[in-house]
């Protein structure tokens, strides 16, 4: 076969299918003519690939070809692109929806945790049942404050940043059984409401405060950011309102287990300030106010770049095409 002649027959075809694969926009008759020609210039590749497979023409007929194929079928997400969208638009619109809730689940846990401290320090008995007088003593004086600081800081950040990831996670998982947030959240809102009584009953209150809100502040919010997000998806099983019920579990799910992801790197960041800050000689103010800083970065973040991507339409959920399809509901 003469290559050339063959080449010169079919050009204006392939040209025809570059022109169209470099158009940005398409009309309909278009696309038609885009997926046809994409279609019959394969079979041309095929031949031309026979007889010279290295040569110039059968190159530049696929490069045509990919060409084609990227605007037919979309081009791959890129890697940035989709890390970007992640931390701009996914992951603060989760945080954003259930803003309210986990100011609602902080407060009740504040709420528990002084009704124990209370109870502590008011029934002589009940702290008498949490150890002898000596035992209580040594808990204030040493073990408290000395549980910061007993292990190498860099370790120590690693061991409260894994256990508090997999407590959010948990909490975002198993949300969907309506029982496990609440039970999570009470134990954690009675431990620390008894250490607080324990602490207020020998005069040492301030010394409670001063070691655990600079790391607390933003650890805390974490454990009701991830229980908001497991609650919500509890809802969207007993309430799934015009959509089925399993396609709400399935979307609220995709969409706030983001969170999980988001708290991954929150509680990271928390960690590193109660191994490094809660422990250090710093001025009270200073632990306090670093504490503080991380608190509020976390809600500008919520506040200002969520509000935006909700407002944009994002939920945290996946593209439509990633997600998968959905019946339709009236």
């Amino acid at each position: 076969m003469d290559l050339d002649a063959y080449a010169a027959v079919h050009r204006p075809l392939w040209e025809r299918l570059d022109a169209l694969s470099r158009r940005r926009r398409l009309q309909a008759d278009e696309a038609d003519e885009l997926l046809e020609l994409y279609g019959i210039a394969s079979v041309h590749l095929s031949v031309v690939q026979v007889h010279d497979p290295d040569g110039p023409t059968s190159a530049a007929l696929s490069m045509t070809i990919a060409r084609a194929r990227t605007r037919i079928t979309g081009a791959p997400v890129n890697p940035s692109a989709a890390l970007s969208r992640f931390f701009l638009e996914q992951l603060p619109a989760a945080f954003y929806r259930i803003r309210w809730l986990t100011v609602i689940l902080g407060v009740l846990f504040c709420l528990v945790g002084t009704a124990f401290g209370y109870w502590v320090v008011g029934q002589p008995g009940v702290l008498a049942s949490l150890g002898s007088e000596a035992e209580i003593r040594e808990y204030v004086e040493e073990r408290f404050t000395g549980y910061y600081s007993e292990n190498p800081a860099a370790s120590f950040a690693g061991q409260v940043w894994t256990n508090n990831a997999w407590i959010a996670a948990q909490e975002v998982a198993f949300g969907i059984t309506g029982i496990f947030v609440p039970y999570v959240l009470f134990a954690n809102a009675q431990g620390v409401g008894i250490a607080g009584g324990v602490m207020a009953s020998q005069g040492e209150l301030d010394t409670f405060f001063l070691y655990i809100l600079p790391h607390g502040f933003m650890e805390l919010t974490a454990i009701f950011i991830a229980g908001a997000a497991g609650l919500r998806i509890f809802w969207a099983w007993v309430a799934p309102g015009r959509r089925p019920r399993l396609d709400a579990v399935a979307a609220e799910g995709r969409a706030l287990i983001t969170v999980a992801g988001g708290l991954v790197l929150v509680l990271a960041v928390s960690g590193v300030v109660e191994a490094f800050v809660t422990p250090s000689n710093l001025p009270h103010p200073v632990r306090l106010g670093i504490g503080l800083l991380v608190l509020a970065g976390y809600w500008a973040y919520t506040l200002i770049l969520g509000r935006r991507a909700v407002q944009a339409g994002a939920t945290g959920d996946l593209e439509s095409h990633d997600a998968g399809a959905t019946r339709i509901a009236a």
